[in-house]
């Protein structure tokens, strides 16, 4: 049965259908066989607010099985984060992975929205791995916002990708290797929740 991969947009008039595709497309080819790619259109992706992409969020792990991973960009990544920290999901995620994330909160962006946080270590699924994915020639999410998560998460896996932009040039191809030969995605599946 194929291993599921939740991908969670950007934000922007048009993030889903002509920039984040791009990423999808390259994380299917990447993958290749054995993994199921689901891709929601998330509303309002012009002005996304926490509380509505929380709720399309939540039913979007309703489909969700043990194991499934999930993979945030841009806003998409901070909101996931942030909604994992919030609610314990019904299945066992088999990873996070963050790609050119904000941080919200002290040293990264103010929000009057997202509630800052810096205590995700104690609040998501035990054991879950996280990896932080960022450009060092991010425009848009200055490079030191991975770097708050990473103190944020000191078990995360950081990496800084050279000469990457926001979008990480549209090649996803280092996490596809972390997602295929990763030390902890294996086991990440049959560990327990508390």
């Amino acid at each position: 049965m194929p291993r599921q991969v939740l991908f969670i947009q950007g934000a922007g008039a048009t993030a889903h259908d002509e920039w984040d595709v791009k990423l999808v497309k390259s994380l299917e080819r990447e993958l290749g066989e054995g993994y199921t790619l689901r891709f929601p259109r998330m509303p309002d992706e012009a002005d996304p607010r926490y509380r509505t992409w929380k709720g399309a969020l939540l039913n979007e792990f309703d489909g969700l099985e043990d194991g499934a991973i999930l993979v945030g960009h841009s806003i998409g990544g901070t909101v996931l984060i942030h909604v994992l920290a919030d609610e314990r999901p019904k299945f066992r995620p088999g990873a996070l992975i963050l790609i050119s994330a904000p941080f919200i909160g002290e040293g990264g962006w103010p929000s009057d929205d997202i509630v800052a946080r810096d205590d995700f270590s104690k609040r998501l699924p035990a054991g879950l791995p996280v990896f932080i994915y960022h450009g060092s020639e991010d425009k848009i999410v200055p490079f030191g916002h991975a770097e708050l998560y990473a103190k944020a998460i000191p078990e995360a896996v950081v990496r800084s990708l050279p000469h990457r932009d926001h979008q990480l040039n549209n090649d996803l191809s280092e996490v596809a290797q972390d997602i295929l030969h990763g030390p902890s995605f294996p086991q990440a599946a049959n560990r327990g929740r508390p």
